[in-house]
Formats: C-alpha cells, sequence, structure tokens
C-alpha cells in the first residue's frame, strides 16, 4: 500500500527553472530546430529506415515541450500541435496508440506516446481537444493494463502477442507513461502499478544491478538506470533497493566516458533523470560532465544541429540528449523533482 500510495500522490510544484549556460541555450535551440526541421508533413519523425514512427515523434515532441512551447503558444507551437494530431489519429479502438503492423515493438511507442500526451493534456486550453487526449489516453491506459504480463513487465508488444514475454526497457517505459497520465488526472488502477514496482524488485540482483527480464539476462547499466528513475517517479525514493541500485549504476554509469556497456545514450537519457531528482553537488557534476561531451559530439548542418551517433538514427539520439540537457528548466511535470 505504501508503494500505491506514494505512486498516485501529486508531484511537489516545480523547482525555479536554472539558466543554461550561454553555449547549452544555444545548442538546445540549434537542436530543437533541427528536429522541428525533421517533422515530416503528416507530422512525425522516424528513426532509420522509417522505423518506429510512434515512439520517435513522442521522443522528439517531449523535447519541444520541454522548451516551454505547447500546442497553441511558443516557438514551437506548430511542430507540438502536429505531432499530437499525429499520435492522436493512430490511437486504435482498443487503446494501442501505434500500427502493430508497421512498429515491430509497438510498446515502446504506446508508453512514449502516453507520456508526451499526457504532458500535452496538462497545459491544452482548447476544450474539444482536451476531451480527446482524455479518452484517448483513458483507453491507453486501459490497453497498458491488458498488455501487462503475469510477472508485472511488459514485453515488445503485448501479453498476449508475445506469450507473455517481458522485458525491462518496456516496463519502465509504461510505467512512466502510466505515472504521466495519473498527473494528468487520467484514472490508473493500483494494481497495474503495483505489480509493476514488484517486477522491478524481483529482477533486481544482489549487486543493484537491474536484469535484463525477469527469465534472467544479467545485471544492465542501461536498465537499471531506467528503473531507477522509475521509482523515484513512483515517489520510492526510500524504497529498500534503491541504494543498491544507485551504487551499481554510479559503477557503470558514474563516469560518462564509459562506453563498455550497450545502449549508451539510452542509458544516460534515464541516468540524467536519477541524478536530476538527486539534485545538488552530484548533480552539478553529472551535468558539467554531460553537457562538455554533448557539446563537444553535436555536429552542425544547415538545419541546426544534430546527434547522429546511434544505430537508431539521430532523431532518437538528437531528442533524447536535448531532454537531458533541458532537464533543469522543469518544466514538464514527469522530469521534475
Amino acid at each position: 500500500m505504501a508503494v500505491v500510495v506514494a505512486l498516485v500522490s501529486w508531484l511537489p510544484a516545480a523547482e525555479p527553472a536554472v539558466a543554461a549556460e550561454p553555449r547549452v541555450a544555444e545548442t538546445v535551440t540549434k537542436g530543437l530546430d533541427w528536429l522541428a526541421g525533421r517533422q515530416s508533413r503528416r507530422g512525425n519523425w522516424a528513426a532509420n529506415e522509417g522505423r518506429y514512427p510512434t515512439a520517435m515523434t513522442a521522443l522528439a515532441g517531449t523535447a519541444l515541450l520541454m522548451e516551454g512551447s505547447t500546442t497553441t503558444q511558443g516557438r514551437y507551437a506548430e511542430p507540438v500541435r502536429n505531432a499530437v494530431d499525429y499520435l492522436v489519429a493512430r490511437a486504435r479502438p482498443n487503446g494501442l496508440i501505434g500500427d502493430p503492423k508497421n512498429d515491430d515493438r509497438y510498446t515502446y511507442g504506446h508508453g512514449f506516446a502516453m507520456l508526451f500526451l499526457s504532458q500535452v493534456l496538462g497545459e491544452e486550453e482548447d476544450e474539444r481537444r482536451r476531451e480527446e487526449l482524455v479518452q484517448v489516453l483513458t483507453k491507453a491506459v486501459e490497453f497498458s493494463g491488458r498488455a501487462q504480463t503475469k510477472d508485472g513487465g511488459w514485453g515488445y508488444v503485448s501479453a498476449k502477442d508475445g506469450h507473455d514475454f517481458d522485458e525491462g526497457s518496456t516496463t519502465i517505459t509504461q510505467v512512466q507513461g502510466l505515472r504521466g497520465c495519473r498527473n494528468a488526472g487520467i484514472p490508473v488502477p493500483r494494481e497495474i502499478i503495483a505489480k509493476a514496482i514488484a517486477y522491478i524488485h524481483a529482477c533486481t540482483l544482489p549487486d543493484g544491478g537491474v536484469q535484463y527480464s525477469s527469465k534472467g539476462g544479467g545485471g544492465r547499466p542501461a536498465i537499471s538506470a531506467a528503473a531507477i528513475a522509475c521509482l523515484f517517479n513512483a515517489g520510492e525514493e526510500d524504497d529498500t533497493h534503491v541504494p543498491r541500485m544507485l551504487a551499481y549504476a554510479d559503477k557503470h554509469l558514474g563516469n560518462i566516458a564509459n562506453n563498455s556497456f550497450g545502449h549508451w545514450h539510452y542509458a544516460h537519457f534515464y541516468y540524467a533523470q536519477v541524478m536530476y531528482r538527486e539534485g545538488g553537488r552530484k548533480w552539478e557534476a553529472y551535468r558539467s560532465q554531460m553537457e562538455k561531451r554533448l557539446l563537444a559530439e553535436a555536429q552542425a548542418d544547415r538545419g541546426g544541429v544534430c546527434w547522429p551517433q546511434g544505430y537508431i538514427g539521430p532523431v532518437y539520439t538528437t531528442a533524447t540528449n536535448l531532454t537531458i540537457l533541458q532537464l533543469d528548466k522543469a518544466a514538464l511535470p514527469i522530469y521534475q523533482r
């Protein structure tokens, strides 16, 4: 019950935004300009080879929201609005946001879409659009509940489609999306989250690493960082598993020059959220390291600035890096302390 009560409580008010160092602010603006320029006329973004359009649209849209734009105001109001329209149009009668025929790992897109649209809902002023978003997100939550496996996690597809296979990274995506919905006033059944928290606990190894799946797979730095962020979103900073999870994550991710594990950008996308929630000197030291590395790796072209590293593609890497660089703005409830 303590887990549930903590999860459904509202987040505290945002702390005052911290002014970004000029070079960081300039890079962020150019990066957001690059993303806005890469949006298709249909309102979506995509990974390499046109893959994962739902997930990429939600991630890019979230990065634009963090600047402070909404569907009606701000520098990126039009691309944000177009992204919302695209994702709402992809909402299916069963509640899935996405297309199972073209999104081979549609659970990612569904979770990220819930997160993005829930953050939009909190600032949406148009009554018709608000009603539409509430309807889409309510059904999306119901779909996530049906897609959950018997062990409390989620896989790349629903439990039925994936024969009850579960996997850590998609589980975290679902939990953050559900948390965003709950913050926005969408009903989220308590048992879904309670099962998900129990799943994370069951996947946490004695050294604090979170394994790939409930079936095994060994501890993974990227999934471990994501799991801590998930528990923090649930108000579980004092969870008895957290200290050793943090120690494991710090061992593997504390030195940002460490590239010895897979999915570096994904790992730091979540580890940055953890460090930001930690705050203080720990966050300041991490942020300074991360800013130096990301600014050094940014590449300029006629459209602005992007990060082309990673096999998923530059939209993914650019959107996640821009999220990291904008955490101090505290613009979205899901990323606030």
